[in-house]
């Protein structure tokens, strides 16, 4: 059965009422499958839900946080990656609450922003399982908050419950942003968002016809992840494969087993997840891949390197991997999660850009072999919406080639931030003028577009001014990290501080694991680091401060944080480290 074909299932506008349609008319196909790697040699051990299994599931906890809160309530999920995760986050769906994807306490890195967030959250009920049940009720016990341990609950509790007429504009889950350049906010996101935008990534990526599986090891409180592993799927009653982040990054072959072994293969990843493949993956693991059935690999999350995508494909196109899967993909948190898209079957878009016009905000041609050319991939075009490129000042819409802050308008849009109506009208409520009627979403992200491509080039908050020219950091970090083979690849920060002749650049970098910074002559790497910046970007580095592995703060989604890295600099928290 699991062979055929799924029936497109009819226009419902939350994602409880597609589950219940798939269990009732597909009930013993696959719905989800969790590849547990409970040693570290393992192959995986498959755990798996049909979709008449994941509908009792769903609803047996959605009865028993009936028990404990009333609609509207927010429901935190601290649950390891898994189909507990799954069905406790469509659980808080189902009973008419709000679900809050987070994380367990233990994550490393995160407990401070944890901490945060449910202070502003303020959930109900937080639901775990009975693996890390212990340190949950540990970290919750001061917060007077019910816990539910989602595999302790039996599937009983479903029987003769009712679940409540959903609206469809009303808050389905809170989405907190990773907090790459402020403090994590929470979106709402309501129920017809979320379903919007699990059909606009399926219609991008071409999975809303042709049958395809989605394979992923994203964690599931990142928006990607959950909107390409669980939303998606569950409004196309597609099978969703996938397996525990810290699995792919012990042995990231994992991945690529799971991709070459289910058919039309549709999965995520950031930029780095490429790289790291390319690197990390053995020949002998290679031997046994066969990549030739992948239909779409999104690369999102972070900006797009096109020399990533051409070394990813070099190194897999012996093991069948088509050439032209890879799909850069513009998104964020206030639009569920995909803005645009490139579509696969197409090749990869490749934009060399002077990096002198750039700074002045436009987006000329240059040659590629250019060493002061800017090398960016195009994100394709909108996924069924709105995108428009503006001045963040005057709020004019500007022309093609020309570099604005990017809007976005869309059905996808959530409905501003939790218990934030100031920052909610500035974000969310933006104009532009009679001829575009209603709110538009400032993303706060920089871009232009050429060839009708989006194109990403940074964002506003993180933008080095120094004598009146833009520098984009993620630029100048791709040159540091070129500049010396000690310095860790895309563990590093570059952020302009305050100094009394103008702002001053300063760039944070780890080193890299491989090396003792007992080994490294830090002298040397600094000269090289300043002098690489200077010849391609004209810019004299105030500080090149070298730091452990680990030291260089990173964002709930893996982002480095800029804006926590340069508080910590300013704070004099590197002051211990090498700085030179």
């Amino acid at each position: 059965m699991d062979s055929r074909r799924p029936p497109l299932a009819p226009a419902y506008r939350t994602l409880p009422d597609h589950v219940r349609h798939w269990a009732e008319t597909t009930p013993d196909r696959r719905a989800f499958t969790f590849v547990d790697h409970p040693a570290p040699q393992s192959r995986g051990v498959h755990r798996t839900l049909t979709w008449q299994r994941l509908d009792l599931r769903v609803r047996a906890l959605a009865a028993r946080l009936a028990e404990q809160a009333q609609p509207g309530s927010r429901v935190a999920l601290l649950c390891p990656q898994g189909t507990d995760y799954i069905t406790g986050f469509l659980a808080a769906l189902t009973a008419g609450m709000v679900a809050v994807p987070l994380y367990p306490p233990g994550l490393p890195g995160h407990g401070d922003r944890l901490v945060g967030v449910l202070a502003d959250a303020r959930p109900a009920v937080v639901v775990t399982t009975g693996r890390i049940l212990e340190e949950v009720t540990d970290f919750c016990e001061r917060a007077h908050v019910a816990v539910l341990v989602a595999d302790q609950v039996p599937d009983a509790a479903a029987r003769d419950w009712q679940a409540p007429a959903l609206d469809p504009a009303a808050t389905a889950y809170l989405q907190y942003t990773s907090g790459s350049t402020r403090a994590p906010a929470g979106v709402e996101i309501t129920h017809a968002n979320v379903v919007a935008n699990a059909r606009q990534a399926l219609g991008a990526y071409r999975a809303d016809v042709h049958p395809a599986t989605c394979v992923g090891w994203l964690p599931l409180y990142h928006d990607m992840g959950l909107v390409l592993s669980v939303a998606a799927p569950v409004v196309r009653g597609l099978l969703s494969v996938l397996m525990d982040p810290a699995a792919f990054l012990h042995e990231p072959a994992r991945w690529l087993r799971l991709l070459a072994a289910h058919p039309r293969a549709l999965s995520a990843a950031p930029n780095f997840a490429y790289d790291y493949c390319t690197s990390v993956v053995t020949e002998a693991q290679k031997a046994e891949l066969r990549l030739g059935g992948v239909a779409a690999l999104i690369n999102g999350s972070e900006p797009v390197r096109p020399g990533t995508v051409e070394r990813f494909h070099a190194a897999f196109a012996a093991q069948g991997l088509p050439a032209e899967v890879h799909c850069p993909s513009y998104g964020l948190a206030e639009a569920t999660v995909f803005v645009s898209a490139a579509r696969p079957g197409e090749p990869l878009n490749r934009f060399a850009l002077d990096r002198d016009a750039l700074a002045t905000g436009k987006a000329l041609p240059a040659r590629p072999d250019d060493p002061r050319a800017v090398l960016l991939a195009g994100c394709g075009t909108p996924a069924g919406q709105r995108v428009r490129i503006v001045d963040p000042v005057s709020h004019a819409v500007m022309a093609e080639g020309e570099v604005g802050e990017i809007w976005v308008q869309g059905p996808n849009v959530g409905r501003g931030y939790w218990n934030n109506e100031p920052q909610t009208q500035r974000v969310f409520g933006a104009t532009l003028g009679k001829d575009a009627p209603g709110g538009w979403l400032r993303t706060g992200d920089l871009g232009t577009i050429l060839s009708g491509q989006l194109i990403v080039t940074g964002r506003l908050k993180d933008l080095i001014v120094v004598d009146g020219r833009n520098h984009y950091p993620q630029d100048v970090e791709a040159t540091a990290q070129d500049a010396h083979p000690a310095v860790r690849r895309d563990r590093l920060a570059a952020f302009g501080v305050p100094g009394g002749g103008g702002e001053r650049v300063v760039v944070v970098a780890e080193h890299a694991r491989t090396t003792d910074l007992a080994d490294i002559d830090v002298p040397s790497l600094a000269r090289a680091v300043r002098a690489a910046v200077s010849a391609r970007h004209g810019l004299r580095l105030a500080d090149v401060v070298l730091v452990a592995p680990g030291a260089v703060p990173r964002t709930s989604s893996g982002k480095v944080s800029r804006a926590l890295t340069r508080a910590r600099y300013l704070e004099g928290a590197y002051a211990a480290e090498t700085a030179v």
